[in-house]
């Protein structure tokens, strides 16, 4: 994958789920494996099931082309014959808009993406979050 493609890339531990809001949808917290950043997010639970203490890779992206060319507008479901995506290698995927950004404590800063109605709320370092600063990009999950 391009690097000019790939916006965030880290590994989370599940450190809650929470389920009794919705049916088919739960919020996972969770913190990554180098203790910086935090992250809150909505999942389909029937398409992606997760459990406490499960790891995750998440990783934010602004097209979903290997390599790194933009999307041509065809979504990301229709590829052509053989042709492969990052769709293809991440057990789940979303499509969201990024909507907010909040100036936190110190050096940290909070960023809240939405993926038609499921959140992703993130909060961390200046320097591995400013990247988010576009209007949409693609939510890619993995085990």
């Amino acid at each position: 994958m391009s690097a000019d493609s790939q916006l965030f890339d880290d590994t989370f531990n599940i450190t809650g789920v929470d389920s009794q809001k919705y049916d088919r949808v739960s919020r996972l917290s969770g913190i990554s494996t180098s203790n910086d950043i935090t992250m809150t997010v909505d999942i389909n639970t029937e398409l992606y099931p997760c459990s406490v203490g499960d790891t995750v890779q998440l990783v934010l992206a602004s097209t979903l082309s290997l390599d790194g060319s933009k999307d041509d507008g065809k979504g990301w479901r229709i590829t052509s014959e053989g042709e492969t995506s990052l769709a293809d290698i991440f057990d789940y995927v979303c499509h969201g808009k990024i909507y907010r950004f909040e100036e936190g404590e110190g050096e940290s800063i909070k960023v809240y993406i939405s993926f038609g109605g499921l959140l992703l709320f993130m909060q961390g370092p200046y320097k591995k979050l400013t990247p988010l600063r576009m209007d949409y990009v693609y939510l890619l999950m993995k085990k």
